[in-house]
């Protein structure tokens, strides 16, 4: 819906779009996706990704949309390796098109598809502890030209984003971010207690509520185990009325 040109989601839209703005141009974008769950955490490797219509009844629109960066079989073999180094095993996948999670945010932060994209997948356990430890093998990516984007949401109830007028609703978002707020933007939490945090996030304020599964919050604990510190910059937006949040380390 955000490239569609629904207005509920034109917040989201406008800070994808500035965002872009404030970030560094990587020789590759490393898409950690809600939308892929395997029993061992999985790369894409294919040189040219196709694509993924991973939903069901949008618009025929929606079905022909086209995101036409290249793949990046050589990170994905790099991918591999630092994970292996790290003692966890990584499998390659090289017919794995760009899902949602992928071109949604990347059609809005690099139009132009003219980056290679490799994406990485969740373990379908969604363990925390293992998810920063999976961010932390992907460090050294940093300072090799990568860039690491959990692509998520950090409120993610669908039903009670219809529900946007419902003043409990709203009261429930806000103490749920507030935690996650605190957690990642404190530059005097140390990094043991961050990431305790993360691994017993289920016991934040109305954090059930705000994730009945929480696929959509892990890509965010394996950016924060990759940038071992808080986030430098928090953008704010609305999605159908709903709070939201993205970060910039």
């Amino acid at each position: 819906m955000p490239l569609l040109g629904d207005p509920g989601h034109g917040e989201m839209v406008a800070a994808l779009q500035t965002m872009a703005a404030d970030l560094p141009r990587p020789d590759c974008l490393l898409v950690v996706t809600a939308h892929w769950e395997a029993d061992t955490v999985s790369v894409s490797s294919g040189a040219a990704p196709g694509m993924l219509y991973d939903y069901g009844g949008f618009p025929p629109e929606a079905y022909t949309l086209q995101y036409g960066a290249p793949g990046a079989p050589a990170m994905a073999d790099r991918v591999r390796a630092v994970l292996g180094e790290a003692g966890i095993t990584a499998a390659a996948d090289p017919d794995r098109g760009f899902d949602h999670g992928t071109f949604v945010p990347l059609m809005l932060l690099y139009p132009d598809a003219d980056i290679p994209v490799l994406q990485i997948s969740l373990e379908r356990s969604l363990d925390p502890a293992r998810h920063l430890a999976i961010g932390k093998a992907l460090s050294p990516l940093l300072s090799e030209g990568g860039m690491i984007i959990g692509s998520g949401q950090s409120f993610h109830n669908i039903p009670l984003m219809f529900q946007a007028d419902n003043p409990d609703v709203q009261k429930i978002n806000t103490a749920f971010h507030g935690w996650l707020d605190r957690v990642v933007l404190s530059p005097e939490l140390a990094e043991p207690d961050r990431e305790s945090e993360f691994e017993s996030w289920a016991q934040a304020p109305f954090a059930g509520t705000c994730h009945p599964r929480e696929e959509h919050l892990v890509p965010l604990m394996v950016c924060a185990g990759a940038a071992r510190a808080a986030a430098r910059r928090r953008i704010d937006y609305s999605v159908m009325g709903i709070e939201a949040r993205g970060y910039i380390w």
